[in-house]
């Protein structure tokens, strides 16, 4: 089956793929002028400043994208149809299939519309602004002449946006969320005084309403832990992949072409016993790398393993810890891009001897592939930017997500057995390997959360893909739930009411659905009024916390994955209930999967056998 075509933002190729390392013979500069020139006074940049230098860069980098654009002249007519080949903060590249006379120097004014996926998110918008005309060529493209003019802002995008529709969105976001959060502090109120007529659905509104708010108001006060430019821990960063050849090359090159000391990062990736090509894939970045990677020493610091069996993903990470020389180690997935500055902003909660393992922040890299991925978008970004960001102020995050998390190598060699060996009611634990771990983790250190470290992973974009996904981890959260609440109660105790309550909301919660808008209705004749009103409350909180700190269209989703949630996922919760303990993958096929499969075909040809033998019997009866 053909797989869905993912829309992903397409930066333009640098000519040096190893363009964010620190060049050791300081020959080339890490930020692009284009993004330094009007952000700088005169151009100078602090080196150990590494958030800014990021941000530089990423307003000087180009996009790939195709859009018409609408050129007007001062006191002209210009008849020409243009098309943006690329795009960046301070400038667009178009080009047309006629000759005209745009003059060097001219300044024009620009109309366009930037689509969904052609910058970062937040980007999509109308334009329409001055820019001046600074290179013109031409170039041949399929036996045709093309007239190419490049153009500078001369008010550039981010600042453009902040005054036209940035600004508002976060003044509006602001004012909202006081007003939300208001509202539900009061029906809260009237909870109390409902109290008595039904104990149960009362006392669950207000915990419930109490935890959410809570966690918004720990979210939004987070704060990273800032670089200290002294700190450089080396760190190795593990890779497990299992039949990923079509992205196995990005994540590779987002992993070594980091904004780190040479001497102090290697990164390890280890092949699963693939079936598809990806070896190959693997093998020919890791080739091209290499070619240009010589005064940045990567011959001694990427390397490629290929385990004899297919084993499973814990079994792949251990054998990467095994050979990973640094004392800190990065699970890294192989579907997953990290930021040029992702590891430098990890590590530094590692100062503190007590943590023993961090994450980062995972953002959906094909979030304009279709509805699906967009809801993914919102929930992904509040997920980890106010709720493992609440469990940060605590050092008691629960979940060190797969895509990028960072752990003490100490700590993973000293419960290796444990964690390959796990199982749960005579089941092997085969996923929920991040949760599984940070419980390790949690039972004698602190585990964190640095929202700079930033990558991007690929979401499911197929609808059966995405289900059995959620049922996978709402089974391995269940499960590894249960264990951490034997130790959970000797943390910090606010932390301990938070973890005792995010666990029985859920599990509750489809009770309370089916009595508010079944039971209610149906034996009492009352529509749900209020009920409906807090779910469209809690949808607003998501939605305008999004719109706050992304300034993105995509907010509005937030609404719908709360109703996709409540009428769609919900139900998961109770199959998971009862089948937690199974081990099998869903989107991959595991050595389990292929057991549980084995199994189910042989219950088929047990249960055709009988029926054919009942078939046989009934014709011998009617002979």
């Amino acid at each position: 089956m053909k797989k869905k075509k993912e829309i992903l933002t397409m930066p333009r190729s640098d000519r040096r793929i190893l363009s964010n390392i620190p060049d050791p013979e300081n020959v080339r500069s890490l930020v692009n002028r284009r993004g330094a020139s009007y952000q700088t006074e005169g151009g100078d940049i602090d080196p150990t400043n590494v958030n800014e230098i990021y941000r530089l860069q990423l307003l000087s980098l180009r996009y790939e994208t195709a859009f018409e654009v609408n050129i007007k002249r001062a006191r002209q007519k210009n008849p020409y149809q243009y098309y943006a080949e690329d795009i960046s903060v301070t400038g667009i590249l178009v080009y047309t299939d006629s000759a005209n006379k745009l003059l060097a120097d001219e300044i024009v004014t620009m109309q366009f519309t930037i689509p969904d996926g052609a910058m970062p998110e937040g980007y999509e918008s109308k334009v329409k602004l001055k820019a001046k005309v600074v290179r013109q060529f031409t170039k041949e493209v399929d036996g045709k002449t093309r007239y190419y003019y490049a153009f500078e802002f001369l008010n550039p995008l981010n600042e453009y946006l902040t005054k036209k529709r940035w600004g508002l969105s976060i003044f509006v976001a602001s004012l909202f969320l006081f007003i939300v959060s208001l509202i539900v502090v009061l029906m809260r109120a009237e909870s109390v005084i409902y109290f008595k007529f039904n104990k149960f659905l009362y006392l669950y509104s207000i915990i419930a309403a109490t935890f959410l708010l809570s966690r918004y108001l720990f979210g939004i006060f987070y704060r990273n832990v800032p670089i200290n430019p002294q700190y450089e821990p080396g760190v190795s960063i593990i890779i497990p992949v299992f039949n990923e050849e079509q992205w196995i090359h990005r994540t590779i090159l987002s992993c070594i072409n980091q904004y780190y000391p040479v001497d102090k990062l290697e990164v390890i990736v280890v092949d699963d016993y693939s079936t598809d090509r990806t070896e190959e894939a693997a093998n020919n970045m890791i080739e091209l790398i290499h070619r240009e990677g010589g005064r940045f020493k990567t011959e001694g610091r990427l390397k490629f393993h290929k385990l004899p069996q297919n084993g499973g993903k814990r079994e792949a990470l251990i054998a990467g810890v095994h050979l990973a020389k640094h004392d800190l180690v990065v699970f890294v997935d192989s579907d997953s891009f990290l930021e040029p500055h992702a590891i430098r902003n990890l590590v530094q909660p590692f100062q503190d001897p007590k943590m023993g393992g961090v994450a980062g922040r995972t953002e959906v890299e094909n979030k304009f592939t279709n509805a699906l991925t967009k809801l993914q978008t919102v929930r992904y970004y509040i997920a980890f930017r106010i709720m493992k960001a609440a469990e940060s102020w605590f050092d008691t995050v629960t979940c060190l997500s797969g895509p990028l998390a960072c752990y003490r190598k100490e700590l993973i060699l000293k419960n290796e057995t444990a964690w390959l060996n796990q199982k749960f009611l005579g089941q092997p634990a085969t996923f929920g390997d991040d949760r599984s771990m940070t419980n390790y983790i949690l039972k004698t250190h602190r585990t964190g959360y640095q929202d700079n470290a930033v990558c991007s992973t690929i979401v499911p974009s197929e609808t059966k893909v995405f289900l059995s996904q959620q049922m996978r981890w709402k089974r391995s959260w269940l499960r590894e739930s249960l264990r951490a609440f034997l130790f959970m109660w000797k943390k910090e105790p606010f932390m301990f009411l938070f973890f005792i309550i995010g666990l029985i909301v859920p599990i509750a919660a489809p009770i309370v659905v089916v009595y508010n808008l079944i039971y209610v209705p149906i034996m009492h004749g009352i529509f749900p009024t209020t009920f409906l009103m807090g779910l469209m409350l809690m949808a607003m909180l998501m939605s305008l916390a999004h719109l706050f700190f992304r300034r993105s269209k995509l907010w509005t989703f937030g609404f719908i994955f709360v109703l996709f949630y409540e009428f769609i996922l919900l139900w998961q919760m109770p199959v998971a209930w009862v089948t937690f303990w199974k081990s099998t993958w869903g989107t991959r096929e595991t050595p389990q999967d292929v057991l549980a499969r084995e199994k189910k075909l042989e219950k088929q040809k047990i249960r055709k056998s009988r029926f054919s033998m009942l078939k046989i019997r009934k014709m011998g009866e009617k002979e």
